[in-house]
C-alpha cells in the first residue's frame, strides 16, 4: 500500500530536512521504496539548486523529475510568500497536488517536507497548513529540542488538530546538544503529545545513522495517504 506523510516543524531551522532524510532512510531500511518531496523551497545557489532538495533526492530510492520533487523554488532565502510575490510566480497548490500524485506512483512512501513552521504563509490567503490539508496527509512533527520547544510543540499540535489532520508521530531533534534538562523536556512532550515518539535524532549524526534509532511501526496505525485511484 502506498503511503505518504507531511513533515512539519515547530519552527524554521529545527532540522526538518535532516529528519526527513532520516525518515527516508528508515523507510528504505524496512525494505520499502521512498521518495522525498519539497513542494516549496526558498534559497538557491549559483547553479540554481536548493540544498534541502538536493539532500532529499540523495536520500530517496529514485531520482524523479525535479519539477515533481520541488515544483516551486525561489532564489532568495526568505519567507515563501514574499519570494513568490517578488518573483511574480505564485504558489499554486493544485500544481503541487498533481506533482505529489505523480510521486505516489513511483514509491511505497512519499515524505513531503513543508517550509518553515506549520502556519508559514504561501500567499495572502493560504499557508503550509492549507497545503497539508489539500494533500490530506497525516503529519509528522519535528520538534527542535531547545529552550522554548514545549510551547512551540504543543501549539503546533493544536494547529494540526484544528485543521482536522492526524498527528501520526513526532521526532525529537537534538539541535542544542547542551540543552538543560533534556530528558525532563522529552518526558513532558511524551505525556502531552497525543502521538508516538518515532525517535530521537542525536546531535551530530548523519541521516543514515539517525535512521537506525527511528521506529516507524507506529505510523502504520495512521494509515497514511493512500495512492489515488
Amino acid at each position: 500500500m502506498q503511503q505518504a506523510f507531511f513533515v512539519t516543524g515547530t519552527d524554521t531551522e529545527v532540522g526538518k530536512t535532516h529528519v526527513t532524510c532520516a525518515l527516508l532512510h528508515a523507510t528504505r531500511q524496512l525494505g520499502m521504496t521512498a521518495v522525498g518531496m519539497k513542494p516549496v523551497a526558498a534559497g538557491a545557489d549559483a547553479d540554481g539548486r536548493n540544498d534541502d532538495v538536493v539532500q532529499l533526492l540523495s536520500a530517496s530510492s529514485m531520482t524523479p523529475p525535479l519539477e515533481w520533487v520541488n515544483p516551486f523554488l525561489y532564489a532568495p532565502a526568505i519567507a515563501p510568500h514574499i519570494a513568490a510575490r517578488e518573483a511574480g510566480r505564485s504558489i499554486d497548490i493544485a500544481v503541487i497536488q498533481r506533482a505529489f500524485e505523480r510521486l505516489q506512483t513511483l514509491a511505497d512512501v512519499v515524505w513531503v517536507e513543508g517550509a518553515g513552521g506549520f502556519r508559514v504563509p504561501l500567499d495572502e490567503t493560504h499557508d503550509i497548513a492549507d497545503l497539508a490539508q489539500a494533500l490530506a496527509l497525516p503529519v509528522v512533527l519535528v520538534v527542535g529540542m531547545r529552550l522554548g520547544c514545549l510551547n512551540h510543540a504543543l501549539l503546533t499540535a493544536e494547529a494540526i488538530a484544528a485543521r482536522g489532520l492526524p498527528l501520526a508521530g513526532w521526532v525529537a531533534n537534538r539541535i542544542d546538544p547542551a540543552m538543560d534538562r533534556f530528558e525532563e523536556n522529552l518526558d513532558a512532550l511524551r505525556v502531552r503529545l497525543d502521538a508516538p515518539l518515532l525517535g530521537v535524532a542525536p546531535h551530530g549524526e548523519n541521516p543514515v545513522q539517525a535512521a537506525r534509532s527511528f521506529h516507524l511501526s507506529a505510523l502504520q496505525k495512521s494509515g497514511g495517504n493512500k495512492k489515488p485511484g
